[in-house]
């Protein structure tokens, strides 16, 4: 008797955690990044990196904020 609630808890968890996880892709951003985050942006990449091991991640609030901005206009949810 105690398997059959439980059988029946996780059926109905499955579909609640599917529809969660369609929301999240339909809410995103309405266009489809063409590229993986890790090469999109190579540029600023670089010179956010760069910053952060010299002068540590403080300091470098232009760079970083630069390279989010870049990767928006990629179609990324930064």
């Amino acid at each position: 008797m105690g398997g059959l609630p439980m059988q029946n808890t996780s059926a109905l968890a499955l579909p609640g955690s599917q529809q969660n996880q369609v929301s999240a892709v339909t809410s995103g951003p309405e266009s489809k990044p063409k590229k993986k985050i890790c090469c999109a942006c190579p540029e600023t990449k670089k010179l956010r990196d760069e910053c952060i091991v010299e002068h540590g991640e403080e300091a470098c609030a232009k760079w970083i904020e630069a390279h989010r901005k870049c990767l928006r206009s990629e179609g990324f949810n930064v």
